[in-house]
């Protein structure tokens, strides 16, 4: 990944368009996990289901707070560069977690 500092505006845009993309499939992940067909069926899925839905709060706090430094280059530091990363790996986290959780309630149906 090319240091925050060292990206162009069209480089930037386009990881604020990756970002947006990654927080609309959160959304739509968050209200297919809210639906009556994903609900909870034992107590390891509630205890799961209450880690997701903790983990979407946290998503979407650190999305504002990412884009809002990309929008105003306030921290143009390798601090910003390592923000995003965990940033990416923990949508990638999040989604192997829903998954994991869709496949275990579908199961028992």
């Amino acid at each position: 990944m090319i240091p925050v500092a060292e990206q162009s505006t069209h480089q930037v845009q386009e990881l604020l368009v990756r970002l947006e993309r990654n927080n609309k499939i959160i959304q739509r992940l968050s209200k297919k996990l809210a639906s009556y067909i994903c609900e909870p069926n034992n107590p390891s899925c509630f205890d799961k289901m209450y880690e997701i839905k903790h983990g979407f709060r946290i998503f979407a706090k650190h999305q504002a707070h990412i884009i809002e430094l990309l929008k105003t280059k306030k921290d143009e530091a390798p601090e910003l560069d390592r923000k995003i990363e965990l940033h990416l790996e923990r949508f990638k986290q999040l989604e192997k977690d829903i998954a994991g959780y869709l496949l275990e309630t579908q199961k028992h149906y």
